[in-house]
């Protein structure tokens, strides 16, 4: 009889979308702990109209210091840094969530066009003509399938996310040699399932694996996430 390999114990480092902080992942950490997981997360710079992808790269090696068995886990935008960050230091997974992933020399603003996404069906935040209404726009796309209290507390918790440098090219020279997973949302209104389907496939060559779940999957499913990030170890 084969038993079915166990997964290994890993340190998972967590780097949040734009405008956001680690408190992303705050329901998500507890589960990686509990199954005897090291976690570290940070607060990227976001809102520093002098940072650009090098110093948000710096921040996550900063809170990274001595550690090794690194699984980088990067959420969104988050998708610019985790590869700069594997460039700097041994990873041993890469796992992109509801990802951007950038082209090796690609600017932030030159990614929408470079991808396609005009045509993605995307739904957008839209706003409106008052907080009000741009509060229930960014709900009804970010945090649709999260529970109302905590969406409202994570709207109250965003971000200004500075552009000042979204375009000045990354200095990603080359897609890091360091195995690499795509995890698509399946419910995603930011980036519909089809559209980042066809993304993952021409700038990583591989399929995606795909969750239920809109763009916000770490505060919406943190368990499921948690378990299908455990199994990636496997």
């Amino acid at each position: 009889m084969i038993e079915r390999e166990e997964a290994r114990l890993a340190t998972f480092v967590l780097i949040h979308g734009a405008g956001d902080s680690a408190w992303y992942w705050h329901l998500l950490e507890p589960e990686l702990r509990d199954r005897g997981h090291e976690v570290v997360t940070m607060d990227l710079p976001c809102d520093d109209d002098s940072a650009g992808l090098t110093e948000y790269a710096d921040a996550v090696i900063d809170a990274i210091g001595d550690r090794r068995d690194l699984v980088v886990v990067a959420q969104s935008f988050g998708g610019f840094t985790a590869p700069l960050v594997c460039e700097r230091v041994p990873v041993d997974l890469m796992v992109l969530v509801a990802p951007m992933i950038p082209a090796p020399g690609e600017a932030p603003d030159d990614y929408w066009t470079n991808t396609r996404y005009a045509g993605s069906g995307s739904e957008g935040t839209g706003g409106g003509e008052d907080a009000d209404d741009e509060q229930a726009a960014t709900i009804a796309t970010f945090y649709h399938d999260v529970p109302a209290d905590l969406a409202a507390e994570a709207v109250s918790r965003e971000l200004r996310q500075s552009g000042a440098r979204m375009n000045e090219p990354s200095p990603l020279k080359a897609w890091p040699d360091v195995p690499t997973r795509a995890l698509l949302c399946r419910d995603d209104r930011l980036f519909p399932a089809n559209w980042l389907r066809g993304v993952v496939k021409e700038r990583l060559g591989i399929t995606p694996d795909e969750i239920d779940g809109g763009h916000c999957i770490a505060l919406s499913r943190p368990k499921e996430l948690a378990d299908r990030l455990y199994g990636f170890l496997s």
